[in-house]
Order: C-alpha cells, then structure tokens, then sequence
C-alpha cells in the first residue's frame, strides 16, 4: 500500500512517535538492535514491556513464556537470567533479504535485561536528543508487587524517577493492570503513568481513568470502533497514546482524532508519513 502524507492538525505539538518493541518490524523484538534501529530512524521514543526472571532481574519480554519468541520453553517467571541468556531471541523472525543496516554482533539474539536498555536510552539522552521510553509491566504475574518495586528501583538509580526541574519526564509506565498503575503512582506521584484498554470498560466510558492513571493508552481496534471516546477522553483532560498502529490509514485517524502519541512497530514508515523524515 502507497503511504500518503497525513494531514496534521494546525496548530499543535507534533503527534510523538513511539517504537513498540523496538523497530520490531525490521529487527527481531525487544532486542538491543530493534531499539538502536528505531534510535537510527528517528523514533521520539521508545517501548519496551518487562518481566521479572526468578532471581529478580527486569528482562524485556513480552509474553508470559519464552517459546514464541525464543527457541526455549518455559515462563519468564521461572527462569534465572542465565537460563534466558543461553537462548536465541532473534533467529525466529524470517527475513525475504538482509537488512539495509548493519546490527552488532549479538543484539539481534541475546535477551535484553531493562538495566542494558537503559544503559543505551542514558546514552543517547547524554548526546542531547530528547528520547523517551515507556515501560509497561506485564500482568497477571506470580511477583505481583515486586516489578514494580524493582522497576522504581531501577529507575532511582538511573535518576528517572521523577521529571527533570527543566522539562518533561524522560520516562513513563503503562500497564493494563489498574493495580499496577496506582502502586507505582503511589511510590512516585510524579512519574507519568498509561493505562491500556483493549475495550471500553462502561464506568469508563465518560472518559474517566481509574486512580493513579494519567494518560489513556487505547488499542487501534477501540479506536476504529469507538473515535468519539477520544474526544471524551480529551474532554476529561487526557492525553491519548493508541497502540499499536502500522497501517497508513491507521494513522490518518490518529492524526484526525488529535491524539498526541502512536505507539508502532514500523517509526521510519510512521514518521515519513507524518511528514517528519
């Protein structure tokens, strides 16, 4: 399909490009070259989700089992980071030709720990490019609490806890799990926080968020279905960050609806469409 320009709104803020997973269209998801490939083509920000490994490390993984996106088995959960370091991450992900770029040896296989990809986030923020990241926990889980508690802590020690005195914060956490939002709202109030739907609760049709919630993270399919919940949202006072979007007219809605963020796993596509590449 052709990609055509998309029409911005006038004025306004540029609509933020976020890499889901990483350019995870072109590199093998949450991988370290996935997230320095949407770093090279221009993304605003990054996403990655994270789980905690049964000695108790952040690794960015989507799925509750390793199996669709290693050639291992098992939960996440129940698996030392050692055990996830001798499996292959990337060799899944099928490719028609070599890629226009080169990645490091290894970042397209090894499982990515959250403490490496903020190593590369701190770096590329140290240049002065104002990247962001948005880190969603993944729930249900049997350390329930605990990935929380270990991601704030990691945050505290990278100082990305709380916004900068000159500028918005670097960084923000989504979840699904209401549960979730409100601990880490609890723990650092001024941390931004996402929360995701997949449908349209009825008590929250008003536009309302649950507590501890400050930015609504809907899916494409609500927002085919429901595009005047995006007005309701806004009406509330809500910023709108819509997974995931790949499709050009996908983000032609996003740009009509005036939401302010897209969450994709295709930025250099996204960001040419919007004019910006």
């Amino acid at each position: 399909m052709a990609v055509t320009h998309a029409r911005l709104p006038s004025p306004g803020r540029p609509i933020q490009v976020i890499a889901h997973r990483g350019a995870s269209d072109d590199a093998p998801e949450h991988t370290l070259a996935a997230y320095r490939k949407a770093i090279e083509d221009g993304a605003d920000a990054l996403e990655c989700d994270v789980r905690l490994t049964a000695d108790g490390h952040l690794v960015c993984v989507h799925d509750r089992r390793v199996n669709r996106t290693s050639n291992g088995r098992g939960a996440v959960s129940a698996l030392e980071l050692a055990d996830l370091a001798a499996l292959d991450f990337g060799s899944w992900k099928d490719r028609e030709e070599s890629p226009d770029w080169d990645p490091v040896p290894g970042e397209l296989t090894s499982v990515l720990t959250l403490e490496r990809l903020l190593d590369l986030f701190t770096e590329v923020r140290a240049t002065g490019r104002p990247l962001q990241l948005a880190i969603e926990t993944k729930h249900p889980t049997r350390w329930a609490g605990q990935v929380e508690e270990r991601l704030l802590d990691l945050l505290r020690r990278y100082g990305l806890d709380a916004p900068p005195a000159d500028g918005p914060s670097p960084v923000r956490v989504m979840s699904f799990s209401a549960r979730s939002l409100y601990r880490v709202r609890s723990a650092a109030p001024t941390l931004p926080t996402v929360y995701l739907l997949q449908f349209v609760s009825p008590r929250l049709r008003d536009g309302r968020l649950p507590a501890g919630a400050r930015i609504a993270g809907p899916g494409m399919r609500v927002v085919r279905n429901h595009p005047a919940y995006i007005d309701r949202l806004h009406r509330a006072g809500h910023r709108v960050h819509v997974w995931t979007v790949n499709e050009p007219e996908d983000v032609e809605l996003c740009v009509r609806l005036g939401v302010e963020a897209i969450i994709t796993n295709r930025p250099r596509q996204v960001l040419s469409q919007l004019g910006r590449f």
